[in-house]
C-alpha cells in the first residue's frame, strides 16, 4: 500500500482535472467518477491515499467512506474528504464517517499538496513501525526457535516489562520501547549448538561456557543498528543474566551499574519462565515464584525492584489472564 497510487473521486471532470494538475508529475494518479467506481478501484489499486468528494451520483462519499472503513482490506488507507459542503455539520459527519481530513472547495494548490504530503509521510512512518515489529518478532522467535522456550513467553514478559518500568516511573515512550525491546533479549541464542539448548538435563561446565556467550552474540548482532529500539535491546541482551551482587554474566556488573532496562528484562523474565509450563516442568503457582524471587533479593534482583513488582502484582497478573486467554483461544 506505501507504494500504491492516489485514488481521485468526483463526478465532475473539471474538479479531477483541477487536483490533476496540483498533483500530477509527483504522484502517480487514479481516477473514479462515482460511488461504484471508487470501489472497484479501491480494490483493484490498493492506493496509498484517497481524496474523494461527497456529492456522487449513486451513493455519497460519506457512505463510500464508511464501506471502505468496513472492510479489512481497505480500512487503514487513508481518506481526505475534498468537497463544496463547508458547514461544520459535514466536516464532523465527514471525520465520523472515518476520513482523516476536509478540504472545502475551491481548493488551494498548496493546502492540497501539503495535506497530501503530510498524510502520505504518516501512512510511511505506519510501515515503517510495522516493518520494526515484524523484525523484532523474527528476532524474537528466532531467539528462542531451538530452546523449550514458547512464542507467546517473549510477548508476555514483553507486557510485564511495560508494566514495571510504568510503575517504576518510565515515560510512555521509553515503556513502548522495553515492550518491543525485551523480546529479543535471547536472540544470541541463534549462535548457541541446538545440542545444549535441547539437552534435557542440566548442563556440564564445558557446556556452560558455552551458553555463557549467547548474550554477547546477541549484542553483536542487534548493536548492529542505531535505532532506538534495537539499541535497548542489545543492552537488554548484554546484561540481562547480570546479577544485583556481582555474580552473573557476561562481565560480573553489580547493583546500578547493570542498565535499568537490564534489571526490569531479568525479574519478569524469571517469574514468567518460573510460571509456564515446560515440556521438563509444571508451571509454578505464581506465590511459589514470588517466594523464589524475594528469596534472592538483593543477589540475584535489585530489592528496590522487587517491592515495586509486588506492588503491580495484580497488573501482573491480569496480563498472565489475558496471555492465558488468548493461548487458550489458539488451541481452539
Amino acid at each position: 500500500m506505501p507504494n500504491g497510487p492516489i485514488l481521485i473521486i468526483d463526478d465532475e471532470p473539471q474538479n479531477l482535472r483541477v487536483l490533476e494538475q496540483i498533483l500530477a508529475g509527483k504522484y502517480k494518479l487514479v481516477f473514479a467518477r462515482n460511488g461504484h467506481e471508487a470501489l472497484a478501484a479501491t480494490r483493484k489499486f490498493r492506493p496509498s491515499l484517497i481524496l474523494l468528494d461527497i456529492q456522487l451520483p449513486d451513493m455519497d462519499g460519506y457512505t463510500v467512506c464508511r464501506k471502505l472503513k468496513a472492510d479489512p482490506l481497505t480500512e487503514s488507507i487513508p481518506v481526505i474528504f475534498i468537497t463544496s459542503l463547508a458547514d461544520a455539520d459535514d466536516e464532523v459527519t465527514g471525520f465520523e464517517a472515518g476520513a482523516v481530513d476536509y478540504i472545502v472547495k475551491p481548493v488551494s494548490s498548496p493546502t492540497v499538496r501539503a495535506r497530501v504530503q503530510t498524510h502520505l509521510s504518516l501512512v510511511r512512518a505506519i510501515h515503517l513501525e510495522k516493518s520494526h515489529r515484524d523484525a523484532i518478532y523474527m528476532l524474537g522467535e528466532a531467539g528462542h526457535y531451538n530452546d523449550n522456550d514458547t512464542g507467546v513467553h517473549i510477548w508476555r514478559m514483553a507486557d510485564y516489562a511495560g508494566a514495571l518500568a510504568r510503575a517504576l516511573g518510565w515515560g510512555e515512550e521509553q515503556c513502548r520501547l522495553i515492550e518491543l525491546a525485551a523480546p529479543m533479549h535471547d536472540t544470541g541464542k541463534i549462535g548457541i549448538p541446538d545440542a545444549i539448548l535441547k539437552k534435557s538435563g542440566a548442563l556440564d561446565a564445558s557446556e556452560w561456557i558455552i551458553m555463557k556467550t549467547h548474550p554477547r552474540i546477541g549484542y553483536d548482532i542487534l548493536s548492529k543498528s542505531d535505532a532506538p529500539v534495537f539499541k535497548m535491546a542489545a543492552e537488554i541482551a548484554l546484561h540481562h543474566h547480570e546479577h544485583w551482587d556481582g555474580s552473573g554474566y557476561p562481565d560480573g556488573l553489580a547493583g546500578e551499574l547493570i542498565p535499568e532496562s537490564a534489571r526490569i528484562a531479568a525479574l519478569v523474565d524469571v517469574f514468567d519462565a518460573l510460571t509456564m509450563k515446560r515440556p521438563y516442568k509444571e508451571a509454578w503457582p505464581n506465590e511459589q515464584a514470588i517466594a523464589t524471587i524475594q528469596a534472592e533479593s538483593d543477589s540475584h534482583f535489585q530489592p528496590a525492584m522487587i517491592e515495586v513488582f509486588i506492588a503491580v502484582l495484580p497488573e501482573i497478573l491480569a496480563i498472565q489472564t489475558k496471555w492465558a486467554e488468548c493461548e487458550a483461544t489458539s488451541r481452539v
